[in-house]
């Protein structure tokens, strides 16, 4: 018996022993990517008072590998001088339970840090000379160019970064031309069979759909002033609805206007110069504006394609993710979770218009082309990585919600106070995001009820 007892004491020590080790290396892992850097907000690991399971303890790691954590994290995290990272570590012997999110206001860190019109990290010197040396060589490593453009990209660098980042370019620099010159005269092609014709041609479908798009395209981006000129609204139709046409499984489904506006801007910014307000659209060729069509429309298409279940009928890959992000914000930030759920607030109630959207319409859109920096960065693993965004973005405002009730909520969230924000308050999103993502991600069992 005493060997018995014995015998299941050192089990015990073993499985506790177990515990401390799992727990020591996700804090290593995490002062590993944080080491000698600030980290915009307070992020607090703690353990669990009660037991846990063997079974609910994973490692911590991405789909990435952590050399690309590392890279990417430091990068990400160079810009801030001001913040810090707080890690405490309890005494209780259990596994790491969550990671809560600073709340702080916009309005105190703009008296702490001076807010810059541009990311830091596109302008550094040091990663200029990395986007020049991954873009002149004969052939671009796209996963090297990935991990410097999740950081943000350089405005005068973002199209032929996005071209490359989505596949519409090739990496090998002697096919490039050829093929984006064969590519635009197929949008052309793609224009006058589809949109360069009589109604009389057209089914009772195609012409609701095309008018549906003619009503959506003066909406698009209503406080830009760009996006209200005639031309502008025109050439947002052409894309649309060719690319409806051409994909009959989903059709123009309202938001989709939304998406084509980062590349509309992104690819003119190669011929007109200034600010997007003071532009002008009849100042370019009629190739030159064409050119601009069949990029958006092909970048456009190649997006969309790693996420066609968000826009068929019922909209499943959307309702899959609202659902995901209900999980990752109960696991991540508990009291405010049970404040909505206790409110009766779905989550379909306002996050079904972030991922349609993809945040366009809730932050200013000055900082949209760098946050689609991120997006194109992450590729294939886009969906999944969005809805640790969106958890981000959800709780830099934990606090505020759980002092509102239902309605308040519901008003608060469709009418987020963004206005005002700048790079700074991007990247902060940011960086929780991809703490999260690394935390989580891979650890599904961290998300069951």
């Amino acid at each position: 018996m005493k060997s018995n007892t014995n015998s299941k004491e050192d089990s015990e020590a073993s499985s506790t022993s177990a515990l401390d080790s799992r727990f020591n290396q996700t804090l290593r892992n995490v002062q590993g990517l944080l080491k000698g850097r600030s980290f915009p907000g307070k992020v607090l690991i703690t353990r669990r008072s009660s037991p846990v399971e063997d079974s609910t303890l994973h490692s911590p790691d991405s789909d990435r590998s952590f050399s690309d954590n590392d890279i990417r994290s430091s990068e990400l995290m160079d810009d801030y001088t001001e913040d810090e990272l707080s890690i405490s570590k309890p005494s209780t012997n259990s596994a790491v339970d969550k990671l809560k999110p600073s709340t702080s206001s916009p309005e105190s860190s703009s008296k702490d840090v001076q807010k810059s019109t541009m990311g830091a990290r596109a302008t550094d010197s040091a990663r200029l000379m990395r986007f020049t040396k991954q873009l002149s060589g004969p052939t671009v490593i796209l996963e090297k160019l990935r991990e410097i453009a999740w950081s943000g990209v350089p405005p005068y660098l973002r199209p032929t970064v996005w071209r490359l980042l989505l596949g519409y370019a090739p990496p090998n620099s002697d096919r490039r031309e050829g093929v984006l010159r064969r590519k635009r005269l197929e949008y052309l092609d793609c224009v006058a069979q589809y949109y360069d014709i009589p109604d009389t041609e057209r089914t009772d479908e195609e012409i609701n759909m095309l008018r549906q798009i003619a009503v959506d395209c003066p909406r698009t981006v209503p406080d830009v002033s760009f996006f209200q000129q005639v031309e502008v609204q025109k050439s947002l139709e052409r894309i649309l609805y060719t690319w409806a046409i051409r994909h009959p499984a989903s059709g123009y489904v309202q938001g989709i206007n939304d998406l084509v506006t980062p590349f509309f801007v992104v690819f003119l910014a190669e011929h007109l110069e200034g600010s997007v307000d003071g532009w002008s659209i009849v100042d370019l060729t009629t190739d030159t504006i064409s050119n601009v069509e069949a990029d958006c429309f092909w970048c456009l298409s190649k997006l969309l394609d790693g996420m066609q279940d968000h826009y068929t009928f019922a909209q499943p890959g959307i309702q899959r993710l609202v659902f995901k992000l209900k999980e990752v914000v109960r696991r991540i930030d508990e009291p405010v979770s049970r404040h909505m759920e206790e409110q009766g607030l779905e989550f379909l109630q306002f996050a079904f218009r972030w991922f349609n959207c993809l945040l366009i319409r809730e932050i200013p859109f000055h900082l949209v082309t760098r946050l689609w920096d991120t997006y194109l960065a992450e590729g294939d693993a886009l969906p999944d990585f969005l809805v640790y965004i969106f958890a981000s973005f959800l709780l830099h405002w934990s606090d505020k919600l759980q002092k509102l009730d239902f309605q308040e909520m519901v008003m608060f969230l469709q009418h987020l106070p963004t206005q005002n924000w700048t790079h700074l308050e991007l990247e902060m999103v940011l960086s929780r995001a991809y703490m999260w993502h690394a935390m989580f991600n891979s650890s599904p069992s961290h998300l069951a009820s």
